[in-house]
This record gives structure tokens, sequence and C-alpha cells, in this order.
């Protein structure tokens, strides 16, 4: 099937769908001249019933219309496809026409929702004036289904102008019965709203007070814990300190000896020779 025509019946199936109830799997009824020529076509009757459908296919057929396949001869392949077909009971207690017999099964209104497959001009004509009845037959080794028939069409623009009427009727009735309540309606009070916390200004902290510096206690100079004992760690320091204290008092001082002692020299080698000169 081509990519347009698919599209089509897709749309007209979904037009069924919506506007009248039809359900997956579609209930098909075939009457016995459709068998007769899937069968000298030889055309896969279920699959071309599915394909065009665009959805599940349930097909069916009466029992009339089996008993008018017994009565000819040399319809035995016939015979066996529609033996496959599930069986609805029509009612009728001696054997009618297939076509009498689908159009009562049908009625006036298609309430079961049946999808009709039939190959009779007159039954298709007389079908196209019930509303919601899609046909399919066959055409030239093709499965064709019908466009919706005017009736259908002025059905489905009634019930749509039903829905939009019913729609506005209950909603003409909602505002009477508000326009009549004699009841104020209470208005809520509008609670006062904070301000807006990125619109305020971040308050500013106070300046902290100096801290007073504590004088060291005496255990802290010692080099003595809480407990009167003398830590490790400012033992090893101390030591330290004083050592570095006493080496530099030692140089210093030999420092100082040892210019004193050059100067010393230097002032008595002077005077001996200014005693010489005088001579």
């Amino acid at each position: 099937m081509r990519q347009k025509r698919a599209k089509t019946y897709r749309k007209l199936m979904s037009l069924y769908s919506m506007s009248f109830g039809f359900r997956q799997p579609y209930q098909i009824l075939v009457d016995s001249e459709l068998c007769k020529d899937s069968v000298d076509h030889k055309i896969e009757l279920v699959k071309q019933l599915g394909t065009v459908l665009q959805g599940e296919v349930k097909p069916m057929i009466t029992q009339c219309c089996i008993h008018e396949l017994y009565l000819q001869r040399g319809q035995q392949p016939a015979v066996d496809l529609a033996k496959t077909f599930e069986r609805r009971k029509c009612n009728h207690r001696e054997p009618i026409p297939g076509d009498e017999c689908l159009a009562s099964v049908v009625g006036d209104s298609n309430k079961h929702r049946y999808v009709i497959a039939t190959q009779s001009t007159p039954l298709r004509t007389k079908l196209r004036l019930i509303p919601a009845v899609p046909i399919v037959h066959i055409n030239r080794s093709v499965m064709i289904l019908e466009p919706p028939s005017d009736t259908t069409i002025r059905a489905k623009a009634l019930m749509e102008q039903k829905a939009l009427n019913s729609t506005a009727s209950t909603e003409t009735a909602l505002l009477a019965s508000l326009s009549t309540s004699t009841e104020p309606v209470p208005k809520k009070k509008r609670e006062p709203k904070g301000p807006n916390p990125l619109s305020v200004k971040k308050k500013k902290k106070p300046n902290p007070l100096p801290q007073l510096t504590k004088s060291p206690s005496k255990a802290s100079l010692d080099g003595k814990g809480k407990d009167g004992k003398q830590e490790k760690g400012e033992y090893k320091k101390s030591d330290d300190t004083r050592k570095r204290k006493r080496m530099e008092d030692n140089e210093g001082g030999e420092a100082t000896a040892g210019s004193s002692h050059i100067v010393m020299s230097d002032s008595t080698s002077s005077s001996r020779k200014r005693k010489r000169r005088r001579k």
C-alpha cells in the first residue's frame, strides 16, 4: 500500500474511533461474495484487512452468508476460508440472503460498531444511508476502504454541535446560579508582607574591644606548668638561650680586650719615637 493511501485510511479510522466509538480489534462482517473474490485473486484476506484498517482485525461471518457458500458448487476453498472466521449469530431460524442478513445485523444505527466487507453494490448503497458504517470492498485485486458518506459527516457535525451546546448550557447555568446567590463571596484578607530581604541593608557589626594582653605568669617564665613542674620543651629552650648569651658575652669580651691591647701598643711606640727626635 502506498504511503498516501495509508495516511488517508488512518485518518478515516481515527474519525470513526473519535466520533463514533470504534475500538480495536475492529469487528468485520464478511459476506460470501468477498470470500469468493479473495480466493480467486489469491488475497490474504485477514492480512489485507489489517493493513487497510491500520489496526488489529477480528473477521466474522453470519450463518446465512456461510449457508450461501454451501449451496454453491465448487466453492470449497471459500468455505474453508469462511470456517476460519468467527461465527456471528444473526438469530434467523431459516437462512435468508446474505445482503438482508447483514442489513438486519447492522440495523439503523450500527450500535455494535461493525465494519462491513462486501462486494454487492445494492448492499453498499443501502449501508451508505446509515451513519457510522465503514465499508470495504475489492476492486481489481486491491482492497479499498470507502470514504465516509454524507450521512456520517452530518451525524458527526450534529454530535459536535450537541457537545458545544451542552458545554454552553452548563456554563450559563453556572453563571445564573452565581448571579442568583445572595450571599456575598468572602474576600480573602491580605496579610502584610515583609520587606524584600535583597533590598534590606545588612546590620553593621560593632567593632570588637581591644583585648588586654595578660602578663606572663611566674610559672611560664620559670618554664614550669600549672603543677609546678618544668616542661621538657621549655627546659630545652631556656638552656639553649642561656648558652647563646654566654657565647656572645665571651666573644664580646675577648674582642674588647684585644682592641685595647692594640691601642696601647700603638701609643707607646709613638711616644718613644717622639722622645728620640727631641734628643
